[in-house]
């Protein structure tokens, strides 16, 4: 198959049925020149997963830092009419702002496609030079292709090893021959397990790879050992896994940056309502089953468990604006390149530092729409933990990176993608 399927005007076009009509063009070379035309403008950020709630974002936000993006996705939990959107919103911001929105392709094929990532890969390596000067145009690689139900991953859990781990360990030795060696990992507080227990603020020291010694937020200095306390499902488990196997890469192979982003619980949509979050399927995360019960596709929303030892007896997370959670990669991105990354590979938790119940969202959900949904309390879920919370002092300090939407911006947002879909 040609895997260069679907590309903005601005790349290389090959036309499919799949594609609307591209953006229009922005308005003058010389703004380009001036503003984001710079000496690497031929060089690519790779993202896998990228048409997905968190990837779209993420590849907005990465053309809007000036980035070239190649997104990858097989559109088993996404729709390819995601990459017209982001061209949208990319135009309309460079619109907005001066300049020309820098080149994004999309191609529609399986990270774990080896034989097609291969050809990839080699699309971008310029060809009429020697070995050691033949350095791929991909710069880095943002990671998000990889299951992440729950309770679906207790049910089948070969399913999650196969993709999230075996296929981790394939793609990283492909990039590896290529030496594109800037990666950056979606990970997730599911690792930290039963620690999320509302009793603290969880830190990136709470679960690592490699012994080391901490001061804990009141202040006392803390040895952390390898490994994790009780994580309850198997995708939690395979996201540890994954950090183990990028951390031991990095210490065997000192060329390597690696980032490994626990998301906390990412909520929202891009401000235009142009995109959202829309996975295929029965949806998992907290406001799609809510907009769901809204639209009337669900009757009402299940609350699972009502006796959490929580203010109101339901669970608490740590809800971060999808948008904030996707500068929080561009950061990274930018830390990793610039060769900040303390030994190679580093943790950071993306979160706000602040919980709210499940109730709190959705009267707050109430509040923005002026609708009431309909709920009832059921059993709690295998593999669910009381209450997770990030501490956010690292990423703020070591990426320069903070929350800036609230949550009502994440509601109104939401609402506002509600009633333009």
């Amino acid at each position: 198959m040609d895997f260069r399927e679907f590309s903005s005007e601005k790349s290389s076009s090959v036309s499919s049925p799949c594609v609307s009509p591209s953006t229009p063009d922005t308005q003058t070379d010389e703004l380009f020149d001036d503003i984001f035309l710079r000496p690497d403008n031929d060089q690519f950020v790779l993202v896998t997963g990228g048409l997905g709630y968190i990837g779209s974002h993420t590849s907005l936000e990465l053309l809007k830092a000036g980035y070239n993006v190649v997104i990858v996705d097989d559109l088993s939990n996404s729709f390819c009419d995601v990459f017209n959107r982001i061209l949208t919103i990319a135009d309309r911001h460079f619109q907005i702002h001066g300049g020309c929105c820098p080149k994004a392709e999309f191609h529609n094929v399986s990270y774990r496609d080896l034989p097609v990532m291969r050809a990839l890969l080699e699309s971008y390596c310029p060809s009429g030079l020697p070995g050691s000067q033949r350095r791929s145009k991909i710069i880095g690689v943002i990671h998000f292709a990889a299951f992440k139900a729950v309770e679906e991953s207790i049910l089948q859990p070969l399913k999650y090893y196969q993709n999230n781990i075996n296929g981790l360990v394939d793609f990283m030795t492909l990039l590896d021959e290529y030496d594109v060696k800037t990666f950056i990992f979606s990970s997730s507080a599911s690792v930290y397990g039963t620690l999320a227990d509302g009793s603290r603020l969880l830190q990136e020291e709470h679960c690592v790879h490699e012994p080391e010694t901490y001061r804990d937020v009141d202040g006392t200095e803390t040895s952390a050992k390898q490994g994790c306390t009780g994580i309850t499902n198997p995708y939690g488990r395979s996201k540890f896994f994954g950090e183990a196997i990028l951390s031991d890469l990095a210490k065997s192979d000192p060329s390597w940056n690696i980032v490994g982003l626990r998301y906390f619980n990412p909520i929202g949509c891009d401000a235009s309502g142009l995109l959202g979050e829309d996975p295929k399927g029965v949806p998992s995360n907290l406001l799609p089953v809510i907009v769901k019960v809204m639209t009337g596709q669900i009757k009402e929303l299940s609350v699972y468990g009502g006796d959490w030892n929580t203010s109101d007896g339901t669970t608490i997370r740590d809800f971060i604006h999808v948008t904030d959670l996707a500068r929080g990669h561009t950061a990274a991105l930018s830390a990793a390149r610039s060769g900040q990354v303390q030994g190679g590979y580093r943790t950071f938790n993306l979160g706000t530092g602040t919980g709210y119940s499940v109730l709190e969202v959705v009267r707050a959900m109430e509040s923005v729409s002026q609708r009431p949904i309909p709920r009832r309390t059921v059993s709690k879920r295998a593999g669910d933990v009381q209450a997770s919370v990030a501490a956010v002092d690292r990423a703020t300090r070591e990426l320069g990176w903070k929350t800036e939407k609230s949550l009502i911006d994440a509601c109104r947002d939401m609402w506002n993608y509600l009633k333009l879909s």
